[in-house]
């Protein structure tokens, strides 16, 4: 099994997109790329700490590829528009990929290079790459969010 964390916007349709990912062995909502330990969402919505809303995926690379996760990653939300996805605004909304290794960020900015040389999205795309760093996990009622309620599809 591998992990990936992504960022795309409010992380409850994140991982509902990447929970009907087959090969996802599973998701996780949190917080990443900030500064500040343990963060809370009412931390990160202040929009202090720097932290993105976030997924951290296990999954099977024998059944689904990074580049394939990537793939459904560039289509399910707007990697164009900085620090906003939809009605939602701030830099915890930033479209962003973590890597776990060094091979994940060769992949993670050729894919970003392909997506923004195709006709998917008009405008440039502004997706951050970086390494992942400390992750962490939101508190349990965002686990699961939409379908915990019974949603199949998200606003991503």
């Amino acid at each position: 099994m591998e992990k990936a964390t992504f960022a795309a916007g409010c992380f409850w349709g994140v991982q509902l997109e990447f929970d009907k990912v087959n090969g996802v062995a599973s998701t996780v909502v949190g917080y990443t790329g900030g500064h500040v330990a343990h963060a809370t969402y009412e931390q990160v919505c202040s929009g202090r700490t720097n932290h993105a809303e976030a997924v951290e995926i296990t999954f099977d690379p024998a059944v689904v590829s990074y580049g394939d996760l990537l793939d459904h990653f560039w289509r399910f939300h707007n990697p164009t528009t900085l620090n906003r996805q939809g009605p939602d605004h701030g830099s915890q909304y930033r479209s962003a990929i973590f890597y776990h290794s060094e091979a994940q960020k060769e992949i993670a900015e050729k894919s970003r290079e392909d997506c923004d040389r195709s006709d998917l999205w008009p405008d440039p795309v502004v997706t951050e790459i970086t390494p992942a760093g400390p992750f962490w996990i939101a508190e349990e009622h965002h686990q699961k969010y939409l379908a915990k309620r019974g949603m199949t599809i998200s606003c991503h």
